[in-house]
Parts: C-alpha cells; sequence; structure tokens
C-alpha cells in the first residue's frame, strides 16, 4: 500500500490534484464497474502521464476509504498540501489580488468560499495555521476541486500578513461596518489589494479595521441590518475586483 496520508474524493478534486501539482498522488482507485466510463479516460492517461497507478477496485473498497457517498465512484490517495511562502503569491504581472480568509469554521464555508475565489481569479488565498486535512475530501469536493488549484499560504495572523503585503506596496482592505466605509462599486479595486475576509463568529478585529487602508461596504437592494456570510462577502467583493479590472483593461 502507498504511503498515503489523505484521501480526496470525487472527479473534480482529483483531477484538479493531478494537474495543480500542490500534492502528491500516490495512487487512485476507481470503482470497477466503471471501466467503460468515457469521462475517466482522460483522468487515467493524467495518472498515467504522471507515473500515478489507477487501480480497478470494489464499490465496498472505495466506500470504506471515503467520508461520503458523493466520491462518484473514484479516490485518491495523496500526499499533505504543499503550501506557498507569501511573496510566492504574488503575480509576476499585474495589480496583485491576494485574499485572506480568517476564521472560517464550517468547512462547506471555507470550500464556498475558495471557489468563488478561484473563479474571480484571485492570485492566491492565505490561511491561519489551522490542520484542515481532517476534511480534505469535504473541502475539495464542496470547492469543486478549487483548493487543489488555488495557491495558498500560511500566516499566524491577518496583521502579519497585513504587514507583509503593505511592504510590497498593497493596499489592505476588508468587508466591515466603519464609519467611513466606501461602496466596492465606488473604491478604486483597480489598484494591488490584500482582502481580508473574518469568519463567522469573529469577523474582523476592531485593530484591523483601524489599520485597513480601504475599509469596503457591499450596498444592499434594501434595508437589512445583518452582514453577509463570509461565502457571500468573498464573492461579490472578489467579483467586483475583476469587473472593475477587466474594465480598466478594455
Amino acid at each position: 500500500m502507498p504511503p498515503a496520508c489523505h484521501i480526496l474524493e470525487g472527479y473534480l478534486s482529483i483531477r484538479a490534484a493531478l494537474e495543480a501539482d500542490f500534492r502528491d498522488v500516490h495512487q487512485i482507485l476507481i470503482d470497477e464497474s466503471k471501466r467503460r466510463d468515457r469521462r475517466l479516460r482522460e483522468l487515467r492517461r493524467q495518472a498515467q502521464a504522471a507515473g500515478v497507478p489507477v487501480i480497478f477496485a470494489a464499490r465496498a473498497a472505495i466506500e470504506k476509504c471515503a467520508s461520503g457517498g458523493s466520491h462518484g465512484g473514484l479516490i485518491a490517495r495523496v500526499s499533505e498540501r504543499r503550501f506557498c511562502l507569501l511573496n510566492q503569491l504574488l503575480p509576476k504581472d499585474g495589480a496583485a489580488f491576494i485574499v485572506m480568509l480568517d476564521g472560517i469554521e464550517d468547512p462547506y464555508n471555507f470550500a464556498g468560499a475558495l471557489r468563488a475565489l478561484y473563479a474571480a481569479g484571485v492570485d492566491g488565498a492565505v490561511l491561519r495555521p489551522r490542520n484542515w486535512s481532517s476534511a480534505s475530501a469535504l473541502v475539495g469536493r464542496a470547492s469543486a476541486g478549487a483548493i487543489e488549484r488555488l495557491p495558498l499560504a500560511i500566516a499566524d495572523s491577518a496583521a502579519e500578513a497585513a504587514a507583509f503585503y503593505r511592504g510590497r506596496g498593497l493596499a489592505i482592505a476588508c468587508a466591515a461596518k466603519t464609519e467611513s466605509p466606501r461602496s466596492i462599486y465606488e473604491a478604486d479595486l483597480t489598484r494591488p489589494l490584500f482582502l481580508l475576509i473574518g469568519g463567522e463568529k469573529r469577523g474582523v478585529t476592531r485593530s484591523f479595521l483601524r489599520s485597513a487602508d480601504l475599509p469596503l461596504r457591499i450596498p444592499y437592494g434594501r434595508e437589512f441590518a445583518q452582514s453577509l456570510g463570509a461565502v457571500g462577502a468573498a464573492s461579490v467583493i472578489a467579483f467586483e475586483v475583476m469587473r472593475q479590472r477587466r474594465c480598466k483593461s478594455l
């Protein structure tokens, strides 16, 4: 048996792990009833090119390793996820857009935020030290493989990450209620940005708010006293950044 640390489940997660190369894929197990599945032929070719063994196994053997029932008949035994250094998230060209997800406890919210950020084209995400490996399969499925593709780095605190990126010319932004926030539709989001998205419980600390260069407000379509959740805020802001930058480049 290969020296596997973790399990990934489902076509999208495994394909992303093979293509992104942020972790080693030791072995792929496919339900033996899927030998003729056309969609898996390309995955098998990719695995073969990467020197990853593919084994057809009984459904019961796959379900014994899987965490749920949405694996689609395939799992992979993989290594720990490799993380980048903070400076490695900075793009070689263009204005940087880096997001830190701080204090998100729910794995579905974590996965949903990463999925939105990857789709919106962020350069990378910063996380606090935490062992998400026990939820690798769940987060991989819920993020549609985005967690395997998006460059990730670790920082001990939001203040540490913000100080690092401010020193590299990035403006520090966050979405929170302050006395004078800027609407995301009026703020200049085309400049290099480090954006902090707070978690479900603590949100963004007052000390971080006071030090932020760009406190942001998401305008609502009606009176509503509550804040958006982490996934909603990350999605709305990230896609507004994408919109502004695309308009500027036209």
